[in-house]
């Protein structure tokens, strides 16, 4: 039985108007939902790189790779495996304060799971962490009880472990040429 479970996928783009939407309508004809989607131009400012994760069976990730390759935009396409991949996350909370011990319990929550405080005032205290999806949920639960104003999150980010490159045989030239002048 092929259950589904989170897959994540990364993608080498043109950075150019148009992308995105076209990316996504592929996803919406098939009926997929993206669980998370993080985009960013890479050293060369000519490519993007989405990093999307799927709430699917592994053998419609796969499908879905092979149909991300096909579109004109795409330069690379790499599903990453759990075991390889170095995920992480960013998540901002704003937090209300009433007063000195709301403060402290939540810089004493901050300190424990290692989350820097960007911004305090008399009445809110604003938190960033980075980690995986199951350290930031960890971090969110423990601050539930309290008065949150705002949460975001960034959506996953990823790259493999070690000199593994996404997808090293049709690799854009000049996304991985560091130091050198290429174009």
């Amino acid at each position: 039985m092929n259950r589904e479970t989170i897959h994540t996928i990364s993608v080498l783009v043109d950075n150019e108007a148009g992308v995105l939407s076209q990316v996504s309508r592929m996803f919406s004809r098939k009926g997929y939902n993206i669980e998370s989607l993080a985009v960013g131009t890479t050293h060369n400012p000519a490519i993007s790189r989405m990093t999307i994760e799927l709430l699917t069976t592994q053998e419609k990730a796969e499908l879905t790779c092979n149909q991300l390759r096909k579109l004109l935009p795409v330069h690379s396409v790499k599903l990453l495996s759990s075991e390889s991949a170095i995920k992480r996350e960013l998540l901002l909370i704003k937090i209300a304060t009433a007063d000195s011990i709301e403060r402290n319990e939540v810089m004493q929550i901050a300190n424990i799971f290692r989350a820097s405080v960007i911004d305090v005032s008399t009445e809110s205290i604003t938190l960033a962490i980075i980690g995986d999806n199951e350290k930031n949920h960890a971090f969110e639960n423990l601050l539930e009880h309290l008065n949150i104003m705002e949460l975001v999150r960034t959506g996953i980010v990823a790259l493999e472990r070690g000199t593994s490159t996404i997808d090293e045989d049709t690799k854009e030239k000049g996304e991985f040429d560091y130091g050198k002048n290429v174009l």
